[in-house]
């Protein structure tokens, strides 16, 4: 649950951390998680947390309705919802894009000025926690409590960073496609890989995640 003024009676905050937990869009980001989850979670807070900073960084007002933005996420599951919550990206809407290194970690660029910037937790956040919440019942609710009041700088990393132009070249354009040469689908947003005069879909040059157990049906 968001961090309530009952909750907070029991953290250990100074008057920055207090100021820090008024940060805003961190109540609407977490409210908006109500919807998509049955409960509140650390992971979902620190996607939250990670979205808020780097729109910070960007000096970029959040979350989006146009798509200004495109957030990599390094991880899916929860933390992935709380970018989406706080940035307004989303894999639906071509926004969120998942890099699935099993980090809890993302990029955040500004495709209008092609500024971009990581930002991860720090890496004893966990333990850093349990001091902002003393009273918690376990660490699980020191870490759903803590990670809504830490300050950033005690919570977060953050570096700026270029994308790779490989990776840059796959943000495609809208609309575009082309057909596999080989198995003859539809490949969208130029992920097409050009193996000599041949235009082929990634599975069929060699990155497929499937193999057949069947005929075509």
């Amino acid at each position: 649950m968001p961090c309530t003024p009952g909750l907070m009676d029991q953290l250990s905050m100074s008057p920055q951390c207090r100021d820090d937990v008024r940060l805003p869009g961190l109540s609407e980001s977490l409210e908006r998680l109500e919807t998509l989850h049955p409960r509140l979670c650390p992971r979902q807070v620190l996607g939250v947390r990670i979205g808020l900073c780097a729109g910070t960084l960007l000096s970029i007002d959040l979350p989006r309705a146009d798509k200004r933005l495109l957030v990599v996420t390094e991880t899916d599951g929860c933390f992935a919802d709380g970018l989406s919550s706080a940035t307004g990206c989303w894999l639906g809407r071509r926004t969120l894009r998942l890099v699935d290194f099993g980090k809890v970690a993302a990029t955040v660029l500004d495709k209008a000025t092609w500024r971009a910037v990581r930002v991860w937790p720090r890496p004893q956040v966990r333990q850093q926690a349990e001091r902002y919440a003393p009273h918690a019942a376990d660490r699980w609710h020191a870490q759903l409590a803590a990670y809504q009041v830490m300050p950033n700088h005690e919570l977060l990393c953050w570096k700026w960073v270029e994308l790779e132009e490989s990776f840059a070249a796959g943000i495609g354009s809208r609309g575009t496609w082309t057909v596999c040469q080989a198995c003859g689908e539809e490949i969208l947003y130029q992920r097409e890989v050009r193996r000599t005069a041949v235009l082929l879909c990634r599975g069929c040059a060699g990155k497929q995640y499937w193999r057949p157990s069947g005929r075509v049906r």
